[in-house]
């Protein structure tokens, strides 16, 4: 029998492993947006727009293996809407999420392992935690077994930050730049896949290449590839009162994901363990 499954969510990661599941197995990508379900079947995806709130057609998970991309809402305490889908689907073989490495919150740069409590510092990082929580009660309480994926963060093709660069927005300093964490979509795309198919894969798993340069050195590498000078930097007590809430969250903390689970337990082969080839790699099909 065909394995079956249904990636929720499904945007820039979702239509990436759509077709990579999709050339041996039926695929189902859901998405909130009637823009994303156009671009997925223009790439040949079977492809609806739907609410992951709303109650569900049984047969649409029934059997099948639920990969869960959807972002949290953007306010509160709760991820309401995978509760709430949760809530409306039965019986799937397992339910993958794709969660987030910031539920560690900041570690002052020390290597950081799945057995670390989480600690998130941000209402963001909580509500994904949140999301964690209750996928692993459902998951005990239906019998459906779990996969949680915290995620560093994803670059790839039309995701390197070469417009930044070109405005000449300001980066961190060097010397004020903490290890970074980060994984190309399509390493990400392979841990999706093996998270999905492999037997009893373990959880939750750390999913980056387990290189740390920090935002800085990554954005002058792109910098650097591309032929662009680097961008002025900017001290940390300067960078809090400039940057973003949300990009100032993201250097404030520290770490360094330990990603030994992902490797030799789940399976995964990096293609882009070097940042810079995955960079290139990203340029030559943007």
């Amino acid at each position: 029998m065909t394995q079956r499954y249904v990636i929720a969510g499904c945007g820039y990661t979702g239509r990436r492993l759509g077709r990579r599941l999709s050339q041996d197995s039926e695929v189902l990508c859901v998405s909130r947006s009637s823009k994303h379900t156009r671009h997925l079947r223009a790439a040949g995806l079977t492809a609806i727009t739907d609410d992951l709130g709303a109650p569900r057609n049984v047969a649409e998970t029934a059997g099948a293996v639920i990969i869960y991309l959807a972002p949290p809402p953007t306010s509160g305490d709760q991820d309401t809407t995978i509760t709430a889908y949760l809530a409306n689907i039965e019986h799937p073989s397992r339910f993958v999420y794709v969660s987030t490495s910031g539920v560690y919150g900041d570690c002052a740069g020390e290597i950081v392992n799945e057995y670390r409590p989480a600690a998130p510092a941000t209402a963001r990082a909580q509500r994904r935690l949140a999301a964690e929580n209750a996928l692993r009660l459902w998951g005990e309480q239906n019998d459906v077994e779990t996969v949680v994926l915290r995620v560093a963060g994803i670059y790839g093709p039309d995701r390197l930050p070469v417009d930044r660069i070109r405005r000449r927005e300001p980066v961190l300093r060097v010397e004020d730049a903490g290890p970074g964490n980060r994984i190309h979509v399509d390493d990400l795309v392979t841990a999706c896949e093996l998270a999905a198919t492999v037997v009893a894969p373990p959880t939750p798993i750390n999913v980056c290449d387990g290189n740390h340069i920090s935002s800085t050195q990554f954005i002058n590498l792109v910098a650097k590839i591309c032929s662009l000078p680097e961008p002025p930097t900017i001290k940390l007590e300067d960078a809090r009162r400039e940057f973003s809430p949300i990009r100032w969250s993201f250097l404030s903390e520290s770490r360094r994901l330990d990603n030994t689970r992902m490797l030799d337990e789940l399976g995964v082969e990096l293609r882009y363990s070097d940042p810079a080839e995955g960079i290139r790699a990203s340029l030559s099909v943007s």
